[in-house]
């Protein structure tokens, strides 16, 4: 799942207008984060993430949101939109390119307004992914084969989801750096 049309294959199944999903990496424990960081490397990851977002809005919150190097700031080619409660930072936010909301209702508004909208990507954090659970009708997952320790857990897909899609379909990718991983896509039960 790396070439840019493959991340359009979850779509297959919809007529609708608009599709929110989430998207996130996860290690076996379900940890994906740690210290504001990803506690592993996967550029394979990375590469389907940006193939996927591209062109669509992206929500995610302000720990995220700085997680990302100052120089992938404002990620490329999409809408950010950075939810915060501190309005003290809404300027600066939106000085480095990002549109600061304060609320998940106010974040699908300005999605809503921006390029791509028919797909609106969640991207994280923990928190962040629980604001829209509800709302969220696609989870794509890349499962790591790895158990780090972190201090950030990935939403829980319970029994209103069902797995679509597994890449590979049984086993491991092996990425170029040895990390075993397989990319998953999830959809809400009708």
């Amino acid at each position: 799942m790396s070439n840019n049309n493959e991340g359009a294959g979850h779509r297959a199944n919809t007529n609708a207008s608009e599709r929110i999903g989430m998207i996130w990496a996860e290690a076996a424990n379900h940890v994906i984060g740690k210290d504001g960081s990803m506690p592993w490397t996967l550029p394979e990851d990375m590469a389907y993430f940006r193939s996927t977002t591209t062109g669509h809005p992206v929500i995610m919150g302000r720990k995220t949101w700085e997680s990302f190097p100052e120089k992938f700031r404002p990620l490329p080619d999409r809408t950010n939109i950075v939810i915060t409660r501190d309005a003290s930072r809404h300027q600066e936010l939106t000085n480095s390119g990002a549109i600061p909301v304060a609320t998940a209702l106010e974040a699908l508004k300005a999605a809503r307004a921006g390029a791509g909208a028919q797909e609106i990507w969640v991207i994280g954090g923990g928190e962040i992914y629980g604001l829209f659970a509800e709302a969220a009708q696609l989870a794509l997952r890349t499962l790591i084969n790895a158990e780090p320790e972190g201090d950030t857990k990935a939403p829980i897909l319970d029994g209103s989801w069902s797995k679509v899609l597994s890449e590979p379909d049984t086993g491991w990718s092996t990425a170029k750096n040895g990390t075993q991983y397989r990319i998953e896509a999830w959809e809400k039960k009708a």
